[in-house]
């Protein structure tokens, strides 16, 4: 894997790495690149404590590198890690299998790996389930980050996966003095205001995809701290105020 910090383009290439060696020691000698040379920590304050967070999840790094060892083409270039100052982008050679598109990766499906052998080996290792929840393990990370959705692009042979920052983190003041709003809690706040709001609605006002309210609004219903009353249309919802 090559991982290489741009500036405003690609042709502003500020530095690089290249990881060579076992599956397992690349997966962890990226993430040890990533968390100390590539990737900043913001400083934020919960009361007197302060917290220091990696800029992207790394449980959505991780799955996003260890999805691309296992389903790779080992024939084709290696993978590269783009690393800029609002984004961070990981391209790996080889197609999606025919049984997938790109739309269907973000809804339940199968498992499907283009290297068997090796999803084999890191399943028994522990390192994945198998399941095909790749994706979803990466988009919940995201947005329980209160980071944009992740989004996957086929493009010159391979597979393109971009995580972008949200608007808050760009600005200084707010990365060093607030907690991000998780999207549990931005749903929350809008349908406490707007109960008559549809989930389309909600996700325009607090920016995010109709995909990542919907997961989100299931996890509050199933926690009830949200429930929706009377016919599905014409009804409202109603925030349940209880722990």
């Amino acid at each position: 894997m090559k991982i290489g910090r741009f500036g405003n383009s690609d042709t502003d290439l500020r530095f690089q790495e290249v990881c060579e060696g076992s599956i397992f020691s690349v997966l962890n000698d990226v993430m040890e690149q990533l968390e100390k040379k590539f990737l900043i920590r913001p400083i934020r304050f919960e009361g007197l404590h302060r917290i220091e967070t990696l800029e992207y999840p790394v449980a959505a790094l991780r799955e996003i590198l260890l999805n691309a060892l296992v389903h790779r083409s080992y024939l084709g270039s290696m993978t590269q890690i783009k690393v800029y100052d609002n984004r961070l982008t990981v391209w790996n050679a080889g197609t999606l299998p025919e049984e997938l598109s790109i739309e269907q990766l973000f809804s339940p499906h199968g498992s499907f790996p283009k290297n068997p052998l090796i999803a084999e080996v890191c399943y028994k290792a522990g390192y994945i389930d198998s399941w095909g929840r790749g994706v979803e393990k990466i988009t919940d990370a995201c947005n329980d980050a209160n980071l944009p959705s992740p989004q996957f692009f086929e493009r010159s042979g391979g597979i393109l996966v971009l995580l972008e920052k949200s608007s808050e983190s760009l600005t200084p003041v707010k990365t060093l003095v607030e907690m991000p709003v998780k999207t549990t809690d931005a749903i929350l706040e809008v349908l406490r205001r707007e109960p008559n709001f549809t989930l389309a609605q909600v996700a325009e006002k607090i920016g995010k995809s109709i995909s990542a309210v919907e997961r989100a609004t299931k996890k509050l219903k199933d926690a009830r701290k949200l429930k929706f009353v009377g016919p599905k249309k014409g009804g409202h919802w109603e925030v349940l105020h209880h722990e």
